[in-house]
């Protein structure tokens, strides 16, 4: 017998069964989890003749960094597309020791809604990675940035944070470890106990700004990497209605659980959004799939994410709408209503 490694074993299915390939969502949607990091100089012509062709209303680029990138970004946009891309600006929280914090920030903000910027970004190194002065992790819910969520709040845009990582992250690599694969060939996403806080501290971080501010609204990044049990996520989106969440890079915790999954994207409709993450045309048919189709036992698009199949959740019209653009309308200022209709 030949010896293969289990990195090279991509067996093909002999089940024969239905299948619906779709590569335009049914509804126009908002993908509220993007990222662009050249749009300063990008050509948006192909982009948006993608998105049309995907069915995408309106791109939130969440990497619209600040100063003159920012500006370079924005006007990029305001030549031909303005009403197609939404950008959120971005916040160096390791300044939070400086003379001018909080000030500096606040302007920022304040500047940015003036120049169209609809949002905040978190990135993940804040609780994990981001240091002050004195050389100390910044917690999430670090009291020196208690004025930039307040003033969020204060500004009516919503801050979409990532704080974490999956939880099996901070697991040992071993045979038990369902993410083992990803670990083995993005080593540096293991989060050693020697060297990062444990999950459930930054998600406590994070839940405590959560209940906090609740005049900020929050959306919270990959399912609050709760995918895997959203019965606590439903709790806690029962608890705090300044929060919603969205699907960058989780939509295969959902399409490992379709019952469940659906009976929860119903009863929590109006918290959820569509996102992506990562850019890539081919991998939006998946989600497509999931979210629209009763289909059964499909490949997901990244095997180190999920090296289970998926089924669809064939979730009914009016919660797609919802998910797809409605929720989003709600909640990030300024997007043109009209191109959802």
């Amino acid at each position: 017998m030949n010896v293969m490694d289990i990195e090279d074993y991509d067996p093909v299915s002999t089940l024969k069964v239905p299948e619906t390939l779709l590569t335009r969502a049914k509804f126009p949607f908002v993908d509220v989890h993007n990222h662009q990091w050249t749009m300063p100089v990008q050509d948006l012509d192909k982009l948006v003749g993608d998105m049309d062709a995907l069915n995408m209303a309106v791109m939130v680029n969440l990497s619209g960094f600040r100063g003159k990138y920012l500006e370079w970004s924005l006007d990029n946009v305001a030549d031909h597309w303005e009403n197609r891309f939404a950008l959120f600006l971005n916040i160096d929280f390791e300044d939070l020791d400086d003379a001018g914090w909080p000030d500096n920030a606040l302007e920022l903000l304040e500047q940015g809604v003036q120049q169209g910027v609809r949002g905040l970004k978190v990135y993940k190194g804040l609780g994990l990675t981001d240091k002050d002065n004195q050389g100390n992790r910044i917690a999430v819910d670090d009291a020196r940035l208690d004025p930039v969520w307040a003033k969020c709040g204060e500004l009516g845009i919503p801050v979409l944070i990532h704080s974490g990582e999956p939880a099996a992250f901070w697991q040992k690599k071993d045979k038990y470890n369902e993410r083992w694969l990803e670990l083995k060939q993005r080593p540096n996403r293991y989060r050693s106990p020697e060297k990062y806080p444990t999950f459930e501290e930054i998600m406590a971080e994070q839940h405590r700004v959560f209940r906090k501010h609740p005049g900020t609204t929050f959306i919270n990044a990959h399912l609050g990497w709760f995918g895997n049990d959203l019965n606590r996520l439903g709790k806690l989106l029962d608890e705090m209605p300044n929060v919603y969440t969205e699907l960058g890079a989780v939509l295969a915790e959902l399409g490992r659980q379709p019952r469940n999954a659906r009976r929860w994207m119903i009863r929590y409709q109006d918290r959820v959004m569509m996102g992506k993450d990562t850019y890539n045309k081919q991998e939006y048919y998946t989600y497509f799939r999931v979210l629209e189709t009763d289909d059964e036992y499909f490949d997901y698009y990244r095997k180190r994410h999920a090296h289970w199949k998926m089924y669809g959740l064939d979730l009914p019209d009016s919660v797609l709408k919802k998910v797809y653009y409605q929720n989003a309308l709600k909640v990030i200022p300024g997007l043109d209503a009209a191109l959802f209709e």
